[in-house]
């Protein structure tokens, strides 16, 4: 993580978790956010990473390498599942 615990910014974490976790197992894993802080995090990182997907798919290569599957994983352990059936329709088929 970029920051100690102690100075953890919800406002950064939002609008870009990557620069804030290393990893999505982190944001699981920390002790000072909510279950519904954290799981508000994840879908917007797990918007952001769809995004670089379908960029890379289209030949816009360039960044991290993805980390929508872990992503995901982490997020579905928070909720019981993704629902993909209440999600607007995107080119990430539901994300």
């Amino acid at each position: 993580m970029t920051e100690n615990s102690d100075s953890l910014n919800i406002d950064n974490a939002l609008l870009d978790p990557g620069s804030v976790f290393s990893s999505p197992e982190e944001l699981r894993d920390h002790p000072g956010l909510t279950s519904e802080q954290k799981i508000e995090i994840l879908r917007r990182w797990a918007y952001d990473a769809s995004e670089l997907e379908v960029a890379e798919e289209e030949g816009m290569p360039g960044g991290e390498p993805s980390q929508l599957s872990g992503i995901l994983a982490v997020l579905d352990a928070l909720t019981g599942g993704f629902d993909v059936d209440h999600s607007p329709p995107t080119k990430q088929k539901g994300l």
